[in-house]
């Protein structure tokens, strides 16, 4: 990681919210899912945090380097109905060595419909996947 990294960092991302990214799409093989109401699913804000998170670091990780998220803590307060424009606020809130902790707040437009915390972790991916090729051999067995 660069040493630009550091605590107080602020991003805004901005997402429209389409109908494939609602509630009856996340497990379409669920019968239980497919007869959800079409509003923003809640899988899908936690992937959408990932992302502006991800985005935030971007810029500030050596070449080859990526991240992983690692824990979410997350609340999803409001329904928000495809066509919207969700959009996240995210600080970087502490740094430990390769952790990053994120503070999170999601707004639709018209109100809160979110907020929480995101954990990455700065990785190698060579060296990560390695770790991944050996638990597959290992499950293998």
């Amino acid at each position: 990681m660069k040493a630009s990294l550091r605590l107080g960092l602020v991003s805004e991302f901005r997402y429209r919210v389409p109908e494939d990214k609602t509630v009856p799409h996340v497990y379409p093989e669920s019968d239980l899912f497919r007869s959800m109401p079409e509003v923003f699913a809640t899988a899908y804000l936690v992937g959408l945090v990932e992302w502006a998170c991800m985005e935030l670091l971007r810029p500030h990780l050596e070449e080859g380097e990526q991240s992983v998220g690692t824990q979410v803590e997350l609340s999803h307060s409001a329904a928000t109905p495809p066509g919207l424009t969700v959009t996240l606020k995210v600080e970087v809130e502490e740094v430990n060595g390769r952790r990053v902790r994120f503070k999170v707040a999601a707004h639709d437009g018209i109100e809160p419909i979110g907020k929480g915390r995101h954990e990455r972790f700065v990785i190698d991916p060579s060296r990560f996947m390695a770790k991944v090729k050996e638990k597959t051999v290992a499950g293998k067995a």
